[in-house]
């Protein structure tokens, strides 16, 4: 089988080279999109990260293609129906960062709360003053987690070793892990209003697109702390702006932003045929509008890394491929 493996650095190149002799591997460093989709059409499997777009436009260029193996969990980055149209199976890893997620949950929450990027700013220029830098404890804070699968868990887990209450919403609530890890199922407008930090952990569907809008960021609490280390089509950017320019979300923690690729090369919105331009661009502008807040953190999409993790990845995509070529496809969506 032709496997081609986007996306890739050094050290996975390597490992890819795992699947030899039984497959043609082939990798390089670019994400599969429009501009890259033409130079392998021969491919039978391929295997992207997040930063692919997998449209109906980019797939047509692979008539042999049968298998795409996600390296995520999320796979809206994929045209399903295309993919069942044409017969193209697609896997993804289900499990490889709960912990790593939840940890930079943390990370993003306590830089907010602590002041901790300018303060390192400041005592570089060799200020040393305090003035501004003041935060607050988490003990006995609530905590609103949109999403109770394995990461909202996990986050709920570390939650409640630093003391904080936790209130929850899930479309599927799992009354067996509330009693568990004791905590609170509530509406989403409920938990919103009664919490002092919010964060996001649902997945990318149809039914969680702008799941926070100005509805539900005018339900929230004067100063919260909003962080998404989900998907950035869960937050109405231009929504969370207004937000943040009327006071009324104190700040926030971004590790993804809707329109990813867009961010990564602007110059990607003029090439090809492009549906739906000018929401892209209003997404695109408000993210460069939300890096200007001082209260606003975006880190790029890195929640996910750490070598553990990354390891974790391979390994099950490198499973996957294997099971589809023996006939007993594993971890199909």
């Amino acid at each position: 089988m032709k496997l081609i493996v986007f996306e890739t650095e050094e050290w996975e190149h390597a490992a890819c080279l795992r699947l030899l002799p039984e497959h043609e591997v082939s990798c390089t460093r670019e994400p599969l999109n429009a501009r890259t989709s033409s130079s392998y059409p021969d491919a039978e499997a391929i295997t992207t990260f997040v930063n692919s777009k997998l449209s109906a436009e980019v797939l047509a260029h692979f008539p042999s293609l049968r298998l795409i193996a996600t390296r995520s969990t999320g796979y809206d980055h994929i045209d399903l129906d295309y993919c069942r149209e044409h017969g193209i199976t697609v896997c993804n890893v289900p499990d490889y960062g709960d912990t790593t997620v939840a940890e930079h949950a943390f990370a993003l929450l306590l830089a907010l709360d602590r002041h901790i990027i300018p303060a390192v700013e400041r005592t570089r220029r060799g200020d040393f003053s305090q003035t501004g830098l003041r935060g607050f404890d988490l003990r006995g804070k609530t905590l609103g987690v949109i999403g109770t699968g394995r990461i909202g868990r996990r986050v709920i887990e570390i939650a409640k070793g630093f003391g904080m209450d936790v209130l929850a919403f899930d479309m599927r609530p799992d009354d067996s892990a509330a009693q568990a890890l004791g905590f609170r199922y509530g509406d989403l407008l409920d938990v919103l209003g009664r919490s002092d930090v919010v964060t996001l952990h649902v997945t990318a569907t149809p039914q969680t697109h702008h799941l926070i809008g100005d509805r539900e960021l005018a339900a929230m609490r004067d100063g919260v702390i909003l962080i998404n280390t989900a998907r950035g089509s869960i937050i109405d950017v231009s929504a969370l702006v207004r937000a943040l320019a009327d006071k009324k979300v104190g700040a926030a923690g971004l590790d993804v932003l809707p329109e990813e690729p867009l961010l990564r090369d602007e110059a990607e919105i003029f090439r090809g045929e492009r549906q739906d331009t000018n929401a892209e661009l209003r997404a695109l502008l408000a993210s460069h509008v939300l890096l200007r807040f001082p209260n606003v953190i975006v880190t790029p999409h890195i929640a996910y890394d750490t070598e553990d993790a990354l390891r974790r990845i391979l390994d099950t995509t490198i499973a996957n491929i294997r099971a589809f070529a023996q006939g007993r496809p594993q971890n199909v969506v």
